[in-house]
Order: structure tokens, then C-alpha cells, then sequence
């Protein structure tokens, strides 16, 4: 008999032994794994998701999973992805021969309607992996799986173009309720431009997540009353011209150029809650939610610079003349902070 077999037997074994012992299941179930990683986060992820199987199929050699990932509609940088299977019996692998993995994309099921006879998927992609790339961690068998999915992420939109063309497939399976046992692991990072000051990833997820989405009629009759006490579009933070005379300040005499130049400034109310034309921070957007139902408990957030940009200045400096380019001195964007 192969050595992996034999060394997979033994783990199983292990597992049952210590369930026994303790009187709990060999493996975490997936809201236990995940507060495990909130309680001690890995490094390098903004974002961590787990995502149960819509379906599962285990043949032999051939692995098929099918996900829902209807979540994508933002470019984010995949840090790593990983398979984890909690099997209900140990599983014979081959000690050389790979086998294949299919991942799929298939949207959840909604209970409210009728079954359907055909459910639409589309192929994410179909790899081979080697014995030895299983490992086992928490109970589970992980296989990384971060490469056939990294280019999904890096492209949201081409999902919903694919599922909206040919390319999507019918499975004329009925359907199941999705697979505890089988989790996806997404760690993921925003892009650089999503992380910069003034960018609130809070907003992002109550107004695009699944659980706005389920209760989007509610959120839609938020916003409308929002509209309806938003203060005059002109009365709105903004930015505005704002003139600096070194002359007037007494600098006149040891700047050689610029004399002047519009430094811009930054005026006006901020809406609460504010909307990500605003720019508003976590903290500014939290903020603005509280004055918007506390108005006396909570100042409103300032209308303040988000992004500015440097000044080019020749002057005098101990008799030598110098180039200096100094940052922060021209206001490029406004925002709610």
C-alpha cells in the first residue's frame, strides 16, 4: 500500500480519537474557523471570505466544487485562496498520480422560487493537483487553489459578461442546500488606490454587500429620504478658490517665484450620512450615520482636504538659491472627514 494512503488513515484516526475524547466533531465548523481567524488574523489580508459549496462531486480522480461568486464587482489583489474539505472518512490518494479540481461559479439558490430544471454555471477553471500539495490544517484537508483564481478578482466584470453569453453551462441537477463541509478561503487585498485617506470601506460594503442586497427595498427607502433632507447641492463641501500673496505675508522678500498662486481651500456642509463623493473615512462615515440619527449627540464631519498635491517654489535660502518642491500646498480634493 502507498505511504500517503497509510499516513491519511492514521490522521483520520487521530481525528475520530480526539472527537471522541472531547465529545465535539473532528472538524470546526465554518463560523468557528472564521472567528478562530478574527481572534488571531493572518498577515497580508485586508479581506477574508468563506465561501460553502453550492454543490460537490467526488469521483474518483475528479473533483468538482461549485461557488457563488456573485460577490465580485470590485478589483482586489489575491493574496491566497485555499480549498478546505472536511471529509466525513479518509480519502486514498494516489502517491504520484494527480488529480483534477473543476471550480465553477454558480449563483445561490433562492428559496422562494421554484426549483429550476436547469442550473446555470460557468467553469472558473480546471487544474490538476499533486498529493503533495495536500496538507492538513484545523481538521481539514487545504488544497491551494490561489492561481486558477486570482485572475477573477483581478477582473470582476468578466464574470457577469461570461454568465450573460455562451459561456455559462447547464446542470440538469436538482438542487441542495450548500455543502458545510467544503470551504473556499479568499484572503484578499484592496488595490493601493482604495486604500488611500478618504476611502471609506465601510460605505463600499453597506451599499453593495449581500445583505444590502437582500434588504434592498428598505435601503432604497432610506436613500430616497436621505435625498429629501440632503442640505442645497451648493451648500455642499466643496472646494474653492482661495488666493496666497507671499507679499501679504511678508515672504515677498525671500520667495523669488511664485509670488502668488491659488492654493484652493475647502467649504460647505457635510450630508449625513455621507456618500462616497465625499471621501469619507471609516470613522467620518460612522460618524455621519450617528448625526444623522443622534443629531444632538454628534457634531457633523468637517468638509476638510483629502488630496492635495505639491508646490514648485524658487527662493532664497543663506544666500543660495534653491528649487524646492513642497508637498501639501494645493488642495486637489475635497471631502467629509
Amino acid at each position: 500500500m502507498h505511504r500517503l494512503p497509510l499516513l491519511l488513515h492514521a490522521w483520520w484516526a487521530l481525528l475520530q480519537e480526539g472527537s471522541a475524547t472531547v465529545g465535539q466533531p473532528s472538524s470546526p465548523s465554518p463560523l468557528a474557523y472564521m472567528l478562530s481567524l478574527y481572534r488571531d488574523p493572518p498577515p497580508r489580508a485586508d479581506i477574508i471570505r468563506s465561501l460553502q459549496a453550492q454543490d460537490v462531486e467526488m469521483q474518483g480522480q475528479n473533483w468538482t466544487f461549485a461557488f457563488d461568486f456573485s460577490f465580485l464587482s470590485q478589483e482586489e489583489d489575491l493574496a491566497w485562496a485555499e480549498l478546505r474539505l472536511q471529509l466525513p472518512n479518509p480519502v486514498d490518494l494516489p502517491s504520484e498520480t494527480p488529480f483534477s479540481i473543476e471550480i465553477f461559479h454558480q449563483s445561490k439558490l433562492d428559496t422562494e422560487q421554484a426549483p429550476a430544471d436547469c442550473l446555470e454555471r460557468l467553469r472558473m477553471d480546471l487544474f490538476t493537483v499533486t498529493p503533495s500539495q495536500v496538507t492538513f490544517s484545523s481538521g481539514s484537508m487545504v488544497l491551494k487553489v490561489t492561481r486558477p483564481l486570482s485572475k477573477w478578482l483581478k477582473h470582476p466584470g468578466e464574470l457577469e459578461e461570461q454568465m450573460s453569453g455562451p459561456a455559462r453551462e447547464c446542470w440538469p441537477r436538482p438542487p441542495k442546500p450548500p455543502s458545510t463541509d467544503v470551504l473556499l478561503m479568499l484572503y484578499s487585498n484592496l488595490p493601493q488606490v482604495q486604500r488611500r485617506p478618504g476611502s471609506s470601506t465601510l460605505l463600499w460594503e453597506a451599499e453593495s454587500s449581500w445583505r444590502a442586497q437582500e434588504g434592498q427595498l428598505s435601503w432604497e427607502r432610506a436613500r430616497r429620504h436621505r435625498r429629501q433632507h440632503l442640505p442645497d447641492r451648493s451648500q455642499l463641501c466643496r472646494k474653492v478658490k482661495f488666493q496666497v500673496d507671499f507679499n501679504l505675508i511678508g515672504w515677498g522678500s525671500w520667495i523669488i517665484y511664485p509670488k502668488q498662486y491659488n492654493a484652493y481651500r475647502c467649504e460647505g456642509e457635510c450630508p449625513n450620512p455621507v456618500g462616497e463623493e465625499f471621501h469619507p473615512t471609516n470613522h467620518a462615515y460612522i460618524q455621519s450615520l450617528l448625526k444623522r440619527y443622534q443629531p444632538h449627540r454628534v457634531p457633523s464631519t468637517c468638509c476638510a482636504p483629502v488630496k492635495t498635491k505639491p508646490l514648485s517654489m524658487l527662493y532664497v535660502d543663506n544666500g543660495r538659491v534653491l528649487l524646492d518642491h513642497h508637498k501639501d500646498m494645493i488642495v486637489e480634493e475635497c471631502g467629509c472627514l
